[in-house]
């Protein structure tokens, strides 16, 4: 058995958001592009052999038995009979409610590490089904590819896209999924594209339909995209509160993420096409 492994937990961004229609299950049908950051958390990963889940540090709006991390241990614990344990540390630095995937992240780089610490084998498909018990975005993670996604985010397909430098402004508050989704004047309708369309890039495509219901409910997200819009093209990733503005080159990212955190928290990150947990592992 492994003696432990520090693995990266990246970001996502959402180049572009659609959506397309509601099921009767209330779940709605999405049209995006996922691409990773290299920016995210960390996990250390220390097996154990009482089969005891001991997460640090405790996060102060989520209770132990609710973190995504402590619930994908417990799945993949059930799933493959495992005996094994883990201590597993959480360096946390991608804010809660950001549409940054933070959680998803984290379920996907314990499920994959400890798959390994473990010993177990199971396939990247078999982690990715787990992966889906916990939530749509927890699959591209596993995954690790850049990719078009379907259905309510699990239909993947993978793509390359451009690589660019990336300014993220959070604006200090974090936004709840369920009150985007289930507000009445969230856009429901948008007309199905093609990967291919999708591809092409630019306007009107490369959209998100959560953008203007955000912007009504939250004036903070409103204010730093307006702000941020002024020097770059500028979108909400996910359901926010995070958003993203697009450079050509580190230095100019470097000096809009410097205005940006006179007023709020921004970070500059590379856009990449393979996540690097699956640089870690080999995948």
């Amino acid at each position: 058995m492994t003696a432990g492994l520090t693995l990266p937990a990246p970001a996502k961004l959402n180049r572009m958001l659609h959506i397309v229609g509601r099921r009767h299950d209330g779940y709605h049908e999405l049209q995006t592009l996922f691409q990773f950051l290299d920016h995210g958390d960390n996990l250390t990963l220390t097996a154990r052999r009482d089969g005891e889940i001991h997460l640090s540090p405790a996060l102060e709006t989520v209770t132990h038995e609710d973190n995504l991390v402590v619930r994908a241990a417990r799945l993949l614990q059930r799933a493959s009979h495992a005996s094994s344990g883990a201590d597993i540390h959480l360096e946390k630095r991608l804010p809660l409610g950001g549409g940054l995937g933070g959680g998803s992240s984290n379920a996907a780089t314990t499920l994959l590490g400890l798959n390994q610490l473990w010993q177990l084998g199971l396939s990247l498909e078999r982690l990715a089904a787990l992966g889906a018990q916990l939530g749509a975005d927890v699959p591209v993670f596993i995954h690790g590819r850049a990719a078009w996604a379907e259905g309510i985010g699990e239909r993947l397909t993978p793509v390359t896209l451009d690589t660019p430098w990336f300014v993220v402004v959070h604006p200090g508050m974090s936004v709840a999924t369920p009150v985007v989704f289930n507000d009445p004047q969230l856009t429901r309708d948008s007309r199905p594209i093609t990967m291919a369309r999708a591809l092409q890039g630019g306007a009107p495509e490369w959209r998100n339909d959560c953008e203007s219901t955000v912007r009504l409910r939250y004036p903070q997200v409103a204010q730093a995209l307006d702000w941020l819009s002024q020097y770059a093209p500028s979108m909400l990733t996910g359901t926010g509160a995070c958003l993203f503005a697009r450079l050509d080159s580190e230095q100019a990212a470097q000096a809009l993420a410097a205005a940006a955190n006179q007023h709020w928290h921004a970070f500059v990150a590379r856009g990449l096409n393979v996540s690097p947990l699956h640089d870690a592992l080999g995948c």
